[in-house]
């Protein structure tokens, strides 16, 4: 099955070409079946790429997409996929998706179009624009949004972590005390809850990252991440308190910590941020159901 999201341009091997056209071909040549999902992406969707083939692989296909190499994970025997994160920062466009076998090689187009994004001016006093966070922070953040645990920890739709209002969107382009952040977008959804509110996982995942306020988590505050396997991480910051250990196993639902205001916030809140291989994603697709 091929979507109409993937048109084909140049392709490296012809007869994998043509068994990726039409599904099946006799022997020699490999069967290779693609699909992405959605069929028409906009700028912070996560792209499925999924790949089948009637051979076994002794090593998994390669998805190359936007000048990256992305792991492609074995879903089910014979069938891999890659997940492929937008942001609101790239450009919107054609791009090309080349599938990398042992058979040979398929090359398509996929379109991402543009979208717009709400613009917040924020004001923030001397003390607080002067903190910058700091590298040991960063660099386990970094560390943990590297993960690509191969094996699939979640299950279906992911969950809303809070019970709170949504205050804050994914992909909100600010200025801070009127200078416009080139670079930023809001990496993640707000949710307005009181202090010691519950905040629960969204999926099932391992707790891999545990970072205090106290210990140099001074931007992010209290912050657990949650690593649900093949790319895909969650971090829940500004915490009043954290409920969990780093290596423990949680399910979807499960209380992880309380909403507070540590770090840099304005007021008691949770940051919710979706991570798919290093990249903060929109998370409304998967808490729809629509990541397979």
């Amino acid at each position: 099955m091929i979507t109409r999201s993937l048109s084909f341009g140049s392709i490296r091997s012809v007869l994998p070409a043509l068994a990726l056209l039409f599904g099946a071909i006799a022997d020699p040549v490999l069967a290779l079946q693609v699909r992405v999902v959605p069929q028409e992406a906009r700028l912070g969707d996560t792209i499925s790429v999924t790949v089948e083939t009637d051979r076994t692989q002794t090593e998994t296909p390669t998805v190359r997409y936007d000048g990256r190499n992305f792991a492609a994970f074995e879903v089910r025997p014979g069938a891999y996929r890659a997940l492929l994160p937008t942001t609101p920062l790239d450009r919107p466009g054609k791009r090309t998706i080349t599938v990398e076998t042992e058979e040979g090689d398929a090359i398509a187009d996929v379109f991402v179009g543009d979208r717009e994004f709400p613009f917040q001016a924020i004001t923030l006093s001397p003390s607080v624009a002067a903190i910058e966070g700091t590298d040991y922070e960063f660099n386990l953040m970094d560390k943990f949004r590297a993960a690509a645990t191969p094996e699939q920890y979640w299950n279906g739709a992911f969950i809303d972590p809070s019970d709170g209002w949504v205050s804050t969107v994914f992909g909100v382009r600010r200025s801070y005390n009127g200078v416009f952040a080139e670079n930023y977008y809001h990496r993640g959804i707000d949710y307005a809850a009181p202090t010691g509110a519950p905040v629960r996982a969204a999926a099932n995942g391992r707790v891999a990252l545990v970072g205090y306020q106290a210990d140099g988590f001074e931007l992010h505050g209290n912050a657990v991440g949650i690593d649900h396997g093949q790319g895909v991480t969650t971090t829940y910051i500004h915490l009043s308190a954290i409920e969990v250990q780093p290596g423990q196993i949680v399910r979807a639902g499960d209380i992880i910590g309380r909403v507070g205001s540590t770090g840099i916030s304005t007021g008691p809140h949770l940051h919710w941020g979706l991570f798919v291989n290093g990249e903060s994603v929109d998370p409304l697709p998967w808490l729809e159901g629509r990541i397979e």
